[in-house]
C-alpha cells in the first residue's frame, strides 16, 4: 500500500533522541488511523545514530533509512529524502524533539489548502538573545529579499504537497528558502504557530556564524527567483550603471579643471579619477559576465553529484551506492 504521508527527518549526532521522537510519530499516525512512512538520513553521524536507525528499520519495513558516508549538511539530507518519498503529503522535522509530532495532524489540516506550509516557532527554547537576534535579522532579511511574508522561513518544522520537492530542488544550503523557491512556481505558501520544546540532549548546530551563511542563500535565492532566466538584465544592467557612473564622475572632474583661474586640484582629486577609470573597466566586465551567464543557460548545465550513500535500508533501491 502506498503510504499517504512521508515524514522526512535528517539526523546528525542525535542517538539520545531517536527512539522516542519514532516512537511518537507513530503514535499520531495510529490515532489517525493513516498510512505513514518514516524515512531517516543519517548525515554522517559519529555517536551511535545509525547503529539506532539500523535498529528501528528492521522492526518497521516502513522505516526507510538513508545513511551518508560522511556529512554533507541538511539540503543533501532533505534531497535524498524527498527523492525517497512515496506519500501525497511530506513532512520534515528535526531530530532533536524540539519540533512536536503532536502537531502532525494541524500540519495535514493546514496542507488541504496551501501547497507549502512553514512552522513558526513564536518562542524558541533553550536560545540566548544572541542565538535568537541571528534568525530574527535573517527571516527580516528573508521577506525583504525574497517577498514572501514568513517570520520564520528557516524553521525545520515543514509540510510540502508531494508536487513540490519535486519540481524545486534543494542543494547547498538552501533548505531554508525552500518556501521562497516554492512560491516562486506558483505554489501555495502559508505559515502554521507551532510549540518548540527545550533539546533533550546533544547541543545545536546552529548558531549566529550561520547569518553570513544565510545571507549569501538569500542573494542566490533572488538570482534564482528573479533573474535565473534573463541573467544579462541583471549583469548587464550593474555594467551600465557602473560605465554611466563613471562617466558622470569623469565628467565632473573634467569640468572642475576646466574653470579658469581655479587652485591646483586637491589630493582627492586624482583619487575620484582612479574610481571612475575603475568603474568604466567594471561596467564591460559585468556585461560579460551576463553575456557567459546566458550562454551558459542556452547550454543545459550539468547536474549535480549525488550525495555520498553508504547504503539504503527498507528502499526501493536497496544496492550499495558506488562512489562519487
Amino acid at each position: 500500500m502506498i503510504p499517504t504521508v512521508t515524514v522526512v527527518i535528517p539526523c546528525y549526532n542525535e542517538v539520545g533522541t531517536l527512539r522516542e521522537l519514532y516512537t511518537r510519530i507513530r503514535v499520531e499516525f495510529e490515532r489517525l488511523e493513516l498510512q505513514a512512512e518514516i524515512i531517516f538520513i543519517d548525515d554522517g553521524s559519529t555517536d551511535g545514530t545509525r547503529e539506532a536507525l539500523r535498529a528501528l528499520a528492521v522492526e518497521d519495513p516502513l522505516c526507510r533509512v538513508v545513511i551518508f558516508r560522511c556529512n554533507c549538511g541538511k539540503s543533501a539530507a532533505l534531497q535524498a529524502g524527498f527523492a525517497l518519498a512515496q506519500g501525497e503529503y511530506i513532512l520534515t522535522l528535526d531530530a532533536d524533539l524540539q519540533d512536536d509530532p503532536a502537531e502532525i495532524p494541524r500540519f495535514l489540516e493546514a496542507l488541504q489548502s496551501a501547497d507549502v506550509v512553514s512552522g513558526w516557532r513564536t518562542s524558541r527554547s533553550n536560545a540566548t538573545d544572541n542565538v535568537v537576534m541571528a534568525p530574527k535579522l535573517f527571516n527580516r532579511a528573508a521577506r525583504s529579499v525574497t517577498g514572501v511574508r514568513l517570520h520564520d522561513i528557516s524553521s525545520g518544522w515543514k509540510g510540502y504537497r508531494r508536487q513540490v520537492p519535486r519540481e524545486v530542488a534543494v542543494y547547498g544550503e538552501l533548505h531554508r528558502c525552500l518556501p521562497a523557491l516554492a512560491a516562486a512556481r506558483g505554489f501555495r505558501v502559508a505559515e502554521l504557530v507551532v510549540r518548540h520544546y527545550p533539546r533533550r540532549s546533544g547541543r545545536s548546530k546552529y548558531g549566529n556564524e550561520q547569518f553570513p551563511h544565510g545571507f549569501l542563500d538569500l542573494l542566490t535565492v533572488a538570482y534564482l527567483t528573479k533573474y535565473r532566466f534573463r541573467p544579462l538584465q541583471l549583469f548587464g544592467g550593474i555594467g551600465i550603471s557602473l560605465m554611466l557612473v563613471g562617466l558622470a564622475l569623469g565628467a565632473v572632474l573634467s569640468l572642475y579643471l576646466t574653470i579658469p583661474g581655479i587652485a591646483p586640484p586637491p589630493y582627492w582629486h586624482f583619487v575620484m579619477w582612479l574610481i571612475a577609470l575603475i568603474l568604466l573597466v567594471l561596467g564591460p566586465v559585468f556585461i560579460a559576465l551576463g553575456v557567459l551567464a546566458e550562454a551558459q543557460l542556452a547550454t543545459a548545465m550539468p547536474g549535480l553529484p549525488p550525495p555520498p550513500v553508504a547504503e539504503r535500508i527498507n528502499c526501493r533501491d536497496n544496492e550499495k551506492a558506488v562512489d562519487v
